[in-house]
């Protein structure tokens, strides 16, 4: 009976382990090679939330190391998971808006709201609700998902 007990103890505690959220000293925060660095926004597009830059490109990847940590440890950002925001997304729940954008039905999302595989390299806020076309059949297919989920 007690090396069923420790069994259960030992599944609990690799559960919780898994379902952890990361840790600070878990993500490589990278260093602070950005021209934005240290400016008090997370510029690097692994995460999102109230903490980050209005605007976000893959070049500043792991090169605003303490913006981000900061953000990150005061709970201002958090990092994007694909499958959690898969998970949270209700595409049909979600005004695309319309084709106004400076990039529409080039086979990628330009909206910001957004990220995924199929998401533009470069996104800004004046993008927001400007490539429905793209970004609602990109979003159905799973290829993108909300940034704030």
């Amino acid at each position: 009976m007690g090396f069923v007990n420790m069994k259960g103890k030992i599944a609990a505690i690799l559960l919780a382990l898994v379902a952890a959220p990361a840790m600070a000293q878990d993500i490589n925060f990278g260093d602070d090679s950005s021209e934005w660095a240290r400016d008090g926004e997370c510029d690097d597009r692994r995460f999102f939330g109230p903490g980050m830059a209005l605007s976000v490109t893959w070049q500043y990847v792991g090169q605003d190391a303490t913006d981000c940590r900061s953000a990150y440890e005061a709970g201002r950002v958090s990092l994007w998971n694909m499958q959690e925001a898969l998970a949270a997304t209700q595409c049909a729940a979600i005004d695309f808006g319309d084709d106004s954008g400076g990039f529409p039905n080039d086979g990628e999302c330009d909206d910001a709201r957004f990220e995924g595989m199929a998401v533009a390299h470069v996104l800004t806020p004046d993008d927001i609700r400007r490539d429905a076309s793209d970004c609602s059949r990109l979003c159905f297919y799973g290829a993108v998902a909300l940034r704030e989920y």
